[in-house]
C-alpha cells in the first residue's frame, strides 16, 4: 500500500528525534536545540526541559518521570518534579560515540544504543553495543556487535526487544529473560536499501520503520515484506516515528533536511509531520 506524503504539523524545529506518545501528548526530543518538547493533539507546544549534551532517546517509569538519554557525555537521565535534571547512569565505559535512542520497559529497565564511533568527526565504522540500564542506576552490556543500534521496541507480551541496526540495514530481535538479559538474537527483518533509524509497533505485529536513506516510512511485516510506504516531502528524510493520537491510527514522524555537517552547524530544519494509517499502535515505547 502506498499512501500520500505527511502533512507538516509543526515547524520551526531544528531536529526531531525519539518520538513518544505518553498521557496524550506527543513527545519528542528537538536534538540540536537540545530541548525535550511536547506536542499536544490541539497543535501546542511546551518546551519540558533543555539538555545541554543533546537529548535522544525517551522513556517513562510506572510514575511518569522522563527519562532522557543525553547523547554526548553518555548519561541517561530523569526529570524529578522538584529536583530538575539528574544523573540515573552514567554509562561511557560501555560505548562508543554518542549515546543514542533507547526503549524503556514496564519495569523502568532501559536499552540504550550508541553510534560506535565518531560517526559526525567521520570516524570509521565501527560495531558496538546494546546497553542496559536498571531503575537503581546499574549499567551492564546486553549485546554486542551490533551496526549502529538505533531505534528500539518491545512487543506487547515483553518477551521480545526489536532493534533498528541502521548500518547494518536490518531489525534484529531479542528474548528478554525476566532478569532483562537478551538472548536469542536472530534476524526480524532484512531491510535491503533501507536505513532503519526510530521504529515503532502496530497492533498487527508489524513494524513501521523511518529511513532516512530512502526518505519514506516502511511498514514491514517480520521477515522483511513490506505492506505499506509512506514517502517524505522532497528534500526531508524521516529519522523516527510513532503512532499517536486517541486511536493510535496517526503516524507522527520526525522529518528534516540537510545532512550530518549541517546539522552540526545548527543549519538543519525540522518538522513533525502526520499520515493517518489502518492500524493501531501497540507496545512499548
Amino acid at each position: 500500500m502506498l499512501y500520500p506524503a505527511p502533512t507538516v504539523v509543526l515547524d520551526g524545529l531544528k531536529f526531531p528525534e525519539g518520538p513518544r506518545w505518553h498521557d496524550g501528548r506527543l513527545w519528542f526530543s528537538d536534538m540540536h536545540a537540545r530541548r525535550v518538547m511536547t506536542l499536544d493533539p490541539d497543535g501546542q507546544t511546551s518546551v519540558i526541559c533543555e539538555v545541554p549534551n543533546k537529548p535522544s532517546g525517551l522513556g517513562f517509569l510506572e510514575d511518569g518521570r522522563l527519562l532522557v538519554v543525553s547523547m554526548a557525555d553518555h548519561r541517561l537521565l530523569v526529570l524529578d518534579r522538584d529536583l530538575g535534571l539528574r544523573e540515573v547512569a552514567d554509562i561511557s565505559p560501555f560505548v562508543g560515540g554518542d549515546a543514542n535512542d533507547m526503549v524503556t520497559d514496564a519495569l523502568g529497565r532501559s536499552y540504550i544504543g550508541n553510534f560506535g564511533f565518531d560517526f559526525a568527526g567521520g570516524e570509521d565504522f565501527q560495531a558496538t553495543t546494546l546497553v542496559r540500564v536498571d531503575p537503581n542506576g546499574q549499567a551492564c552490556v546486553v549485546a554486542e556487535d551490533l551496526a549502529f543500534p538505533n531505534g528500539a521496541v518491545i512487543t506487547p507480551d515483553g518477551k521480545t526487544l526489536i532493534v533498528a541496526e541502521t548500518f547494518g540495514r536490518r531489525l534484529t530481535a531479542f528474548t528478554i529473560a525476566e532478569d532483562g538479559g537478551l538472548s536469542g538474537r536472530r534476524t526480524w527483518a532484512d531491510l535491503g536499501p533501507a536505513t532503519p533509524d526510530g521504529i515503532c509497533l502496530d497492533e498487527e505485529g508489524a513494524t513501521w520503520i523511518a529511513s532516512p536513506a530512502t526518505r519514506e516510512c516502511l511498514r514491514v511485516r517480520e521477515g522483511g515484506e513490506v505492506l505499506a510506504r509512506v514517502p517524505m516531502n522532497e528534500g526531508r528524510g524521516a529519522y523516527a516515528c510513532m503512532l499517536g493520537g486517541d486511536d493510535r491510527r496517526t503516524l507522527y514522524i520526525c522529518t528534516s533536511e540537510g545532512d550530518e555537517a549541517d546539522r552540526q552547524a545548527g543549519r538543519s530544519r525540522g518538522w513533525i509531520e502526520q499520515v493517518r494509517v489502518g492500524v493501531p499502535g501497540a507496545g512499548l515505547p
